[in-house]
């Protein structure tokens, strides 16, 4: 799976998790940027990030991701391993 194939896939799930048609996934997309996202909207981010693609974090994973890039790199370096 590429990255741009990830950023297609998690732009999908950040609209489904946000519902807003609007979002689109980018490597400097951050939290602050979109309407809702606090700690709990997070969690379900990343709970069904790892529902679709198929894989787990560990919390030491999670906790200190700053945008979308770092996350769509974690998840590249689990499903591509």
């Amino acid at each position: 799976m590429s990255l741009d194939d990830i950023y297609q896939r998690l732009t999908e799930l950040l609209r489904e998790v946000f519902n807003d048609d609007s979002i689109v996934a980018r490597p400097d997309l951050t939290a602050d940027q979109v309407a809702g996202w606090d700690s709990f909207a997070y969690l379900r981010v990343i709970f069904t990030v790892e529902r679709a693609f198929g894989i787990n974090f560990a919390a030491s994973e999670i906790t200190s991701l700053k945008n979308v890039g770092e996350l769509a790199q974690l998840i590249d370096a689990k499903v591509n391993a």
